[in-house]
């Protein structure tokens, strides 16, 4: 009977999994894990990711376990570790999802001419992206930099295809595999993950049931609610799309069946936030070192400034004496995860008040989001910067007051991750009546922002 390798990547699920689908298809399934940390090009997890990992390799392996398969675990580079696994099983086939990084595209193109060579049957699936980034582009053939037009062509695309259920049965032989426990990728001496084994719940089952539970209780009021921190008003989904545990189809197509339900401008919103994911990843997959320069050359020239390590901390552990800065970092610290409204807010200071290179922020949410995306991530820190494509203009600059006094007018978000602040009377201003215990701010707001729109008007006019 034939035998394929499944070889899992960022798609760590059963249901909508096109190259496990194909595999289960064709005859018995290997499916299998790779931990690469060591091949070139490809960027190493973050601490928080690293935790989200090793769950949710754990949910995926109880529910194959259920099945009567094995998730089989290596560590290695997949160049090597993929052929082996392949040639151990007796396989004759190998296929996986597509990746969209330039060095993860490389290693793919490399191990299918290898593996074809070698007589295996290769095959490669689109399985977490709605468009392929190669296949919407302007009328000369040209890569989008302009969110808005690019979504308008991927509607006028055909629709995204039905998602696929899980494989009817799964059999397979069992091979040697590796210890999750043996990869530590869990923290250790200390244990700082305490807040997102409390907020978090990685795996399959649990990104079904986020997402269920969203577009019963909380798609109703969106496009308005999405903006306020202290409030359930997001779909959290990012974490579960990142890992693959839920596909971008699977989400469109129950959205899609809930427009019979909600308001039509709560839908539009939220199917343009999973646009946005696909215009980063678009981005990414034509500009590759988008973590590491500037997709506007010109701003190689910026001035930034080198951030004091004591003033960086300040920032990184929620220290600026600016509330809604102070309160989104804990949150992140905690939980692994951060409102986007205050993301927007927490980046804007960094870049624009405090002058520091948008990468020094970028690589700090790539170790502590739980959410941290190789194209999402450095998309929106350069979108804050003003450096990216369809960037924000240079002269807008969030200030952390007016927003947490627009955003979260009764601080109540602001109380709940800074506890100095529960009993103040003006919290979002508390340096005007001297709170003990909570420092005052970092820096002059408008003397910051006068800086910044001077250095950003200099730049405009080299």
């Amino acid at each position: 009977m034939a035998l394929t390798v499944v070889w899992l990547r960022d798609d760590l699920r059963l249901a909508d999994n096109p190259a496990l689908h194909a595999a289960a298809e064709r005859g018995e399934v290997v499916v299998c894990y790779v931990l690469d940390e060591v091949s070139e090009g490809i960027r190493p997890l973050g601490g928080a990711s690293r935790w989200w990992l090793h769950h949710s390799l754990t949910a995926l392996g109880a529910s194959l376990k259920e099945r009567g398969m094995e998730l089989i675990l290596r560590s290695g580079p997949a160049q090597a570790v993929v052929p082996r696994v392949a040639a151990e099983c007796e396989a004759d086939a190998v296929f996986w999802n597509r990746r969209y990084g330039l060095a993860e595209r490389t290693q793919d193109a490399a191990l299918k001419a290898s593996l074809g060579d070698g007589g295996y049957a290769v095959r490669s699936f689109q399985a977490n992206l709605l468009f392929e980034p190669w296949e919407v582009t302007t009328g000369s053939g040209t890569p989008y930099k302009v969110f808005s037009p690019f979504w308008r062509a991927c509607r006028n695309r055909p629709a995204p295809r039905a998602p696929l259920g899980v494989p009817g049965s799964l059999n397979g032989p069992v091979t040697e595999s590796e210890d999750l426990a043996s990869w530590r990728l869990l923290p250790y001496a200390p244990d700082w993950a305490a807040g997102l084994r409390e907020t978090w719940d990685p795996g399959e089952h649990a990104a079904q049931s986020r997402l269920q539970h969203f577009l019963a209780e909380t798609i109703d009021g969106y496009a308005r609610a999405r903006e306020l921190p202290d409030t359930e008003g997001t779909s959290r989904l990012s974490p579960h799309l990142r890992f693959g545990e839920i596909s971008p189809f699977q989400v469109w197509q129950l959205a899609g069946a809930d427009s019979g339900t909600a308001a039509a401008g709560d839908l539009t919103v939220f199917m343009q936030e999973l646009g946005w994911r696909e215009f980063c990843w678009q981005l990414l997959y034509h500009q590759p070192d988008l973590a590491t320069a500037n997709y506007r050359p010109e701003f190689n020239a910026f001035p930034w400034q080198q951030p004091v390590e004591e003033e960086l901390d300040a920032w990184r552990y929620g220290r600026t004496g600016f509330p809604l800065i102070d309160a989104g970092m804990r949150q992140l610290w905690h939980t692994g995860w951060m409102h986007n409204r205050v993301r927007m807010a927490a980046g804007s200071f960094l870049i624009k008040n405090m002058m520091v290179d948008w990468r020094v922020g970028e690589q700090w949410f790539w170790d502590t989001l739980v959410d941290a995306d190789p194209a999402n991530n450095p998309a929106n820190w350069q979108w804050v910067a003003g450096s990216g494509a369809d960037a924000a203009p240079y002269f807008r600059i969030f200030n952390p007051v007016t927003q947490s006094k627009k955003f979260d007018a009764d601080g109540g978000y602001l109380r709940r991750w800074i506890p100095e602040l529960r009993s103040a009377g003006n919290v979002h201003e508390p340096w005007k009546e001297g709170v003990s215990g909570y420092p005052a701010p970092l820096l002059d707001l408008k003397a910051s922002r006068d800086q910044a729109l001077s250095a950003y008007q200099d730049l405009r006019q080299a």
